[in-house]
């Protein structure tokens, strides 16, 4: 399978005259990320995920170093909008992508700035729709929503455009438990009914269990990039570092800690049930 993202060497510091510059806040970070794959970025705040999000579509560039998406160099100026169509980003606040007082007018808005014929537009504005069961609200206003709703048309919107790359920047911190449950589901199936690379910055472990991969970020730099299982397993570091791990994990790292065997890999109840029956039986 090949790269969609590939990042070489990069640092990144806010602009600053020469006398004071700005303190580096991307310290060389290097990763791969391969078409289809579904990936959390996990990391306290200050640690250089957002920034390192913002890269991905060209929001920020690098002070030093490579930024490429499917093939396009984010530093050329030249490639913007081609960049844009294939790397949508969706933010943590709804409220803020939300731009007309229709659902489906918001969702076909970009598509509308695109020249996209009408035909066309129609049809992809009621496949992201239906993407993220929103089609039965298409006539509404954004307004009579919930959050969650808000944010699976922010998804909408960014699906009809047919992106090979979504990048999601906390979309869930403002949503209740139902809304968060919501857009994961939408992004889950996104992902595997469609193919589309998902990168999900979150600060919730239970969200970052259910991927591909977990990438962990400390002070600019990545820690540990590897399965949610391996990743969760190294609970001293994560905590180290500020993070927490998912309360199942935290569970079996203090019966391990009271000289009760049980695998450090788990980061599910069900696992943790079987493993306390094995263990008893």
């Amino acid at each position: 399978m090949d790269n969609i993202i590939e990042i070489r060497n990069l640092h990144f510091r806010y602009d600053a005259d020469g006398e004071n510059p700005s303190e580096e806040i991307l310290k060389g970070i290097d990763l791969d990320i391969k078409q289809g794959e579904f990936v959390a970025i996990l990391g306290h705040n200050g640690s250089g995920k957002s920034t390192l999000a913002k890269h991905l579509n060209a929001i920020l560039v690098a002070t030093e170093g490579k930024v490429t998406v499917d093939g396009i160099d984010t530093a050329d100026e030249t490639r913007l909008f081609e960049l844009r169509q294939r790397a949508g980003m969706v933010f943590q606040n709804p409220d803020n992508q939300i731009v007309s007082s229709v659902v489906e007018e918001d969702v076909a808005f970009a598509l509308e700035n695109l020249g996209v014929p009408y035909d066309e537009m129609r049809k992809r504005v009621d496949d992201a729709l239906k993407a993220v069961n929103m089609y039965d609200y298409r006539l509404h206003s954004p307004s009579q929503l919930s959050g969650g709703q808000k944010q699976r048309v922010a998804i909408a919107g960014i699906i009809a455009m047919r992106p090979k790359c979504i990048i999601l920047d906390e979309p869930t911190a403002m949503l209740d438990p139902q809304g968060r449950k919501e857009v994961l589901s939408a992004v889950h199936k996104m992902n595997r009914e469609y193919g589309i690379t998902i990168i999900l910055i979150t600060h919730y472990m239970e969200e970052a269990t259910q991927c591909d991969r977990v990438v962990v970020m400390d002070s600019g730099r990545i820690i540990l990039d590897d399965t949610p299982k391996k990743v969760f397993s190294q609970v001293e570091l994560l905590k180290k570092t500020g993070l927490d791990v998912p309360q199942v994990t935290e569970l079996c790292f203090k019966l391990r800690q009271s000289g009760i065997y049980i695998p450090s890999e788990i980061i599910s109840e069900e696992e943790c049930v079987n493993a306390l029956l094995k263990l008893f039986n």
